[in-house]
């Protein structure tokens, strides 16, 4: 962890948005826990730490996602060509043959 720890409304304004969206990119894990302390209900972030966490979240590439077909797991790149998912859901089921 760099630099000193500051408290929610320094981080806010440093990235000028507001507390309740750093609340939200805690809980959704944008910034990661090794990034702030929490001390009962009060966090101290390390800004250093917040900014290059956030800059390798949005280094440009598509975060790959899960995708479950017949049972068995298969990955997909996001912001791909949407052409195969329809034919997934195009494909007679079982119970209408």
């Amino acid at each position: 962890m760099n630099g000193p720890f500051v408290p929610i409304e320094d981080l806010s304004k440093h990235f000028s948005v507001s507390v309740s969206t750093i609340r939200a990119w805690v809980r959704q894990g944008h910034i990661p826990k090794t990034t702030y302390i929490k001390v009962g209900n009060t966090y101290r972030f390390s800004v250093a730490d917040v900014s290059t966490a956030l800059a390798n979240k949005t280094d440009g590439k598509p975060e790959p996602v899960e995708v479950v077909v017949n049972g068995s797991e298969a990955q997909a790149e996001s912001g791909g060509s949407d052409e195969h998912w329809a034919d997934m859901f195009t494909a007679p089921l079982d119970d209408d043959v």
